[in-house]
């Protein structure tokens, strides 16, 4: 089943008027307070019963809150901006999109990138030659025969890459030209590794030089290509090395060597604005992205950190931004399953992270394609490869409920973490709507005040849901 079509209707506040009232026992003057405010709201329920839906329309009341459970929204008290909330148009995903007929190939595009017609996705995970999810043999830009290297990359080519994952980014760029994309390599050319093979194995330190060329390659041939890379991440978890699959093991101090004296230069040399996100790994190593935060010539060169949810806490991502104020933290890689998983995409925000990317876009309702070791989740949308039809799963609207309203360059602003089964967080969009996003992990409905500008309303969320409030703000 397709998401059904929101129409926007524009939040308008009314200018708050001062009310001057003498008190005569005081003898001071007060202003009354909030004008009526039009709130917006719509649910997604995890027995789909409700899937994006669109609900009354309520106000804000003038005065206080006297209600316990109240969230309170402050939008004076700011915390990270948003790069972008998305997943990922890995092999896998773009090779099942590949397969529908022309029109249905677009209308999956648009349900997942288009902010009107869809779930607003924007920002996308790509891979810098295959990943273990693909249907292709694994491969890099610049494969050798054994024994063989090529240090000036002679032989570099995105060729395979023509087959089925350029035409879908090209597809999804025509229906959101906005889109940002970042890109990760789960295994860099088998010849610059010790074991000269794709899987397994560990970089070898002695082409540090040609890795950098390889990279700086990759941006300008995508680019050329019309895709243009914002970010990269010099190795997808390089704490994790199995043979079964194509990767790469890192120390902290050969990622920070290969910044600051290779990658950051070549990038400087060529002008590339493409950022450097180093790590790219779980939460529970904060040691790697120190090592390179700490040192002040590799750190000029990183903008901020890549974070996996496999293993640790967010709050991991606390902890790094205290001890590094100046660089940023991304969650890249984890798909999160039903109201948990929202009320994780919830602590993922609350800790600072400025994205939010799942894994895997779209499988099929065989698990395919899937030639590596690690088992597949249905993913938010499934396709029936024997028919061709598509499943939009719960998780699919799920992610609408933050991607449709929380746009690129929105602020993080404050509201209060309430104790129970309520989440919430809260931004600030540049065209000054505020946005709230409540998740009730509980089975009972659960009512709640939000309390804003002086001002409250007073609502109702069902068991198993999640809600996304939008009123109109200031602008500045």
């Amino acid at each position: 089943m397709y998401p059904k079509q929101q129409s926007e209707v524009r939040c308008v506040r009314r200018s708050a008027r001062w009310v001057w009232i003498v008190f005569a026992l005081h003898g001071s003057f007060l202003p009354s307070g909030l004008a009526e405010t039009t709130v917006h709201c719509w649910v997604s329920s995890a027995d789909m019963s409700q899937r994006l839906e669109s609900q009354t329309t309520m106000r804000f009341v003038e005065g206080p809150s006297d209600t316990k459970t109240t969230i309170h929204v402050d939008p004076d008290r700011t915390f990270q901006s948003i790069l972008g909330l998305g997943s990922s148009l890995e092999h896998s995903t773009c090779y099942n999109i590949s397969q529908l007929p022309k029109n249905q190939q677009e209308r999956v595009i648009e349900n997942l990138v288009d902010v009107e017609k869809g779930i607003g996705m924007s920002l996308m995970r790509i891979c810098i030659g295959t990943p273990d999810f693909t249907a292709s043999p694994w491969y890099s830009y610049d494969d050798m025969p054994p024994g063989q290297t090529d240090p000036e990359l002679k032989h570099f080519s995105i060729d395979k890459d023509q087959a089925y994952v350029l035409p879908i980014l090209k597809l999804a760029l025509q229906k959101n030209p906005d889109l940002v994309f970042f890109a990760s390599v789960w295994s860099p050319p088998g010849w610059m590794k010790t074991n000269g093979k794709l899987g397994g194995g560990k970089i070898a330190p002695k082409h540090f030089p040609s890795l950098a060329r390889y990279f700086v390659r990759f941006i300008e041939t995508y680019e050329a290509a019309g895709i243009k890379v914002c970010a990269i991440t010099p190795q997808n978890e390089p704490g994790y090395s199995p043979s079964s699959y194509p990767t790469c093991g890192w120390t902290a101090e050969q990622q920070r060597d290969f910044i600051r004296d290779h990658l950051g230069p070549a990038f400087q040399a060529k002008t590339i604005a493409t950022k450097i996100w180093c790590y790219d790994h779980n939460f529970n190593n904060l040691r790697f992205p120190a090592t390179i935060l700490a040192d002040p010539d590799a750190s000029r060169c990183v903008d901020g950190t890549a974070f996996h949810h496999y293993e640790g806490e967010p709050s991991a991502m606390t902890t790094l931004s205290e001890r590094f104020p100046d660089k940023h933290v991304y969650f890249t890689e984890g798909s999160v399953f039903g109201v948990e998983g929202a009320a994780q995409i919830i602590e993922f925000l609350r800790n600072g992270a400025r994205s939010y990317n799942a894994w895997v876009t779209i499988i099929d309702h065989k698990g395919k394609p899937n030639p590596g070791p690690h088992d597949c989740s249905p993913t938010c949308i499934v396709l029936n490869s024997d028919s061709l039809t598509l499943d939009y799963r719960f998780d699919y609207y799920m992610y609408g409920q933050f991607m449709k309203f929380i746009r690129p360059e929105a602020v993080r602003v404050h509201s209060d973490k309430l104790p129970g089964p309520l989440a919430n967080c809260a931004v600030r969009n540049l065209d000054g709507s505020i946005v709230l996003v409540v998740v009730n992990r509980g089975a009972q409905p659960a009512r709640f005040d939000v309390a804003w500008d002086n001002g409250h309303l007073s609502t109702e969320i069902r068991g198993h849901s999640v809600a996304t409030y939008r009123w109109q703000g200031s602008l500045d």
